[in-house]
């Protein structure tokens, strides 16, 4: 008997989709928890499973949640390599999302400083780039980021513009949106598992042009 399908925002269970970024994996589990398995979904961090360990309390529990429903969990994944990664690049994806990247924690309290905007555009660009080369033909890739000042100044839809990419909408983000996802500010030191507020934030979905 087939699954019926099921969605989530702009997820669906149908989906093939590919989380990037990941730090106490709660959206991927978010996901998997509206589609009751997670057989389509990859979920991925720049962390080892050890350093995961060490910046978060539930990130080992909510992996475990995810096997149990069929995520595919990778670690020491690179955005700016990984289409360079055999266990990824051999696939193609309806989505690939990326949430609220950030170039790490030398730029906390430095935001508006232009190293760190240059840092964190550079950070987008190479995923993005990454990215495009592993969508289906009629995928999407996902950006959520905040959108007031000095955010504003990352200037998503220029980067994307630059890898041949335009963008198909621009839908605001909220948290209520997304039971049970909790956005942790990750990159190392004491407050990796500390929450950060979102404020006016908005996932950016583009497509090939």
């Amino acid at each position: 008997m087939e699954i019926s399908e099921k969605w989530i925002r702009h997820y669906s269970s149908k989906h093939k989709i590919l989380l990037v970024g990941e730090g106490n994996f709660s959206f991927s589990l978010c996901l998997a928890s509206a589609f009751g398995t997670a057989m389509n979904i990859t979920a991925t961090s720049l962390d080892s499973e050890d350093e995961l360990c060490t910046k978060y309390m539930d990130a080992m529990d909510n992996i475990n949640i995810l096997k149990r429903y069929g995520c595919d969990i990778q670690h020491e994944v690179d955005v700016h390599t990984m289409s360079f990664d055999n266990s990824l690049s051999l696939q193609r994806y309806d989505r690939i999302v990326f949430n609220f990247p950030h170039a790490g924690s030398r730029f906390f309290g430095r935001e508006f400083s232009s190293r760190a905007i240059e840092s964190h555009k550079e950070l987008v660009r190479g995923f993005l780039e990454n990215a495009k080369e592993m969508l289906e033909e009629d995928g999407e890739i996902h950006i959520t980021h905040k959108t007031t000042y000095p955010f504003s100044d990352w200037g998503i839809k220029k980067l994307a513009k630059g890898e041949g990419l335009k963008l198909l909408k621009k839908s605001k983000f909220e948290l209520c949106h997304y039971p049970g996802y909790i956005n942790k500010r990750g990159s190392g030191g004491r407050r990796s598992d500390n929450y950060f507020p979102v404020g006016e934030c908005s996932t950016y979905m583009f497509i090939q042009s």
